[in-house]
This record gives structure tokens, C-alpha cells and sequence, in this order.
């Protein structure tokens, strides 16, 4: 490869680089913009995570630990144990002991936790439906299978 091919391709590269930057920081700032939506429509003491949680186990139909939920969320097992204590006392969730392993708990959702899901969805309907008023959903829908593409390839190279 001659030193202008190099260059050409190096350039390539950082404009690659430079474009993955900007879509993943579009990314977060819509994730922060969308969680601070949600976390004005939750209960005092409750965030977005912890809807999170709750919604990730009301789908679920097989029991997870704490690690498995830190796993999943991408978290410490510490903020994890701090997140499942704040639902606990709420009634949202229930600790039981795993029997296949004396040492860690299985984490269960409560009917309550499922109709607080049930409700959040229902206060972020009025939200969700004045956003489709506002802009082109076709558009919006057209991006959803890239999006999913996405996040199924950083899930899949999360060691990266």
C-alpha cells in the first residue's frame, strides 16, 4: 500500500471512528433525556433503574440472582444489592434464598412490582403518544431494527 493509500485509509478509518463517536453520544444523550422523562413520572426515591429492573424481571419466567441481574444491567454487584434493597422495601421485589446455591438469593417480583411496571408504562402513555404527534414515525419505526442491531452487537462483545 503506498503512503497515500495509507493515508487515505487512515483517514477513512478516523472518519469511521469519529462517526461512531457522535452516534453513540446521540445514544446517550437520548438515553439521559429519556431516563430524566421517566424518573419525573416514578414515585419519590425511585429512578429509572429501578423501573428498569422491574420491567427486566416482569418478562422474565425463570429466576435470577443479583449477580445475574448486575450482569445484565452492566453494574457492580454492590449497586445492585443497593438498587434490589430499595425495591424490597417498597414491596416491588422479594429475596428468597436460592435453593441450588445457600449463599446467594433469588430475586422475585411481587404483584405490586408488576402493577407499578404496569402503571409506568401507563404514565409514560400520554407522553409517548404526544410524541407521535410531533414527529415522523415512520421514520422513527425505520430505525428501530438498526438500533436492535446495535444493541445486540454491543451486548454480544460487552468484553471489549
Amino acid at each position: 500500500m503506498s503512503s497515500t493509500e495509507q493515508i487515505k485509509s487512515s483517514e477513512s478509518g478516523a472518519q469511521d471512528v469519529s462517526a461512531l463517536f457522535a452516534l453513540f453520544n446521540e445514544i446517550n444523550i437520548i438515553a439521559q433525556l429519556s431516563s430524566a422523562l421517566l424518573n419525573r413520572r416514578l414515585p419519590d426515591g425511585l429512578h429509572s433503574s429501578h423501573f428498569g429492573i422491574l420491567n427486566h424481571l416482569s418478562k422474565r419466567d425463570f429466576d435470577e440472582t443479583p449477580a445475574m441481574l448486575a450482569d445484565a444491567f452492566q453494574v457492580t454487584k454492590g449497586t445492585m444489592t443497593h438498587s434490589l434493597a430499595v425495591l424490597e422495601r417498597r414491596g416491588l421485589i422479594r429475596l428468597r434464598p436460592n435453593p441450588d446455591d445457600g449463599r446467594s438469593k433469588i430475586v422475585d417480583i411481587t404483584q405490586a412490582g408488576r402493577d407499578f411496571v404496569i402503571e409506568g408504562r401507563a404514565a409514560l402513555a400520554p407522553v409517548i403518544a404526544a410524541f407521535s404527534q410531533l414527529g415522523d414515525m415512520q421514520r422513527y419505526e425505520k430505525l428501530l431494527p438498526d438500533l436492535v442491531a446495535l444493541r445486540e452487537l454491543l451486548d454480544n462483545n460487552r468484553d471489549l
